[in-house]
């Protein structure tokens, strides 16, 4: 499995929504210029995310983008599943039906493997974990370059 420049964007956005959670509304060129994503390009990945819930608008002079929880309450597997789909390495994983050699299948005991572990992984981490991570790195590039 691969994550995409949408995962991998997505992802950032979100964190930085994050970041800025309880600060008012955040706009999306100020992400773009801060995580460094063509704004063009965030403009399409905050489609799905607000559809899916995971985000809210304002508009206005006063508008752009909140989390719609708790940064604690949003898990890193909800985004990527939004802006991916299914992470599922072969679709014999999922839906062992559509091959007659699954029950067998070697091989697909290690997809199974690989897919939970991916998926466990996704779901162990929120957006509050990843700002804890953030500003801890934050803290020791601070260090580093004093």
């Amino acid at each position: 499995m691969k994550i995409s420049t949408k995962g991998r964007y997505g992802a950032r956005a979100m964190l930085d929504l994050a970041l800025y959670y309880g600060k008012g509304p955040i706009l999306l060129k100020d992400i773009a210029m801060r995580q460094e994503i063509p704004l063009r390009y965030l403009e399409q990945l905050i489609v799905p995310l607000k559809a899916s819930g995971l985000v809210k608008s304002t508009r206005g002079a006063r508008g752009g983008y909140v989390l719609s929880r708790l940064p604690s309450d949003i898990k890193l597997s909800e985004i990527i599943y939004v802006l991916e789909g299914s992470i599922v390495p072969v679709e014999c994983v999922t839906q062992p039906k559509n091959c007659h050699r699954s029950e067998n299948c070697v091989t697909r005991d290690i997809w199974t493997e690989m897919y939970l572990a991916t998926q466990s992984i996704l779901e162990s981490f929120t957006l509050e974990e990843l700002v804890k991570r953030y500003n801890k790195k934050q803290k020791a590039s601070l260090q580093y370059h004093i």
